[in-house]
């Protein structure tokens, strides 16, 4: 689903530093994402925490560029924190019915 979220991740960077940081999501599907804004130095194989509203599961980096961006894949015991069943699509659908009757 191509959507933009803003989300919150922590973890530890690849100084074993605390961070945590809010980023956009795109590109979501049930089990990963995009991340866009990450400014943290982190490295694919790292673990990181991403929260979305009450929601929260743990990340593993995939891949990392120089311009802020990461691919994560959450893990198999994660519960999936983007589907669109769990009400994402529900309030994408709501907010895009506040900006059309605004």
């Amino acid at each position: 689903m191509n959507l933009e979220l803003t989300v919150r991740i922590w973890g530890m960077d690849r100084m074993s530093r605390p961070f945590a940081e809010l980023v956009r999501v795109r590109n979501v599907s049930n089990r990963g994402a995009v991340l866009t804004g990450v400014r943290s130095k982190v490295q694919a194989g790292e673990l990181l925490d991403v929260q979305l509203g009450a929601s929260r599961a743990q990340f593993r980096i995939v891949w990392m560029n120089l311009s802020g961006e990461a691919g994560i894949q959450a893990l198999a015991t994660e519960p999936p924190i983007f589907s669109t069943s769990m009400g994402i699509g529900i309030g994408l659908l709501q907010v895009c019915e506040m900006v059309g009757t605004g």
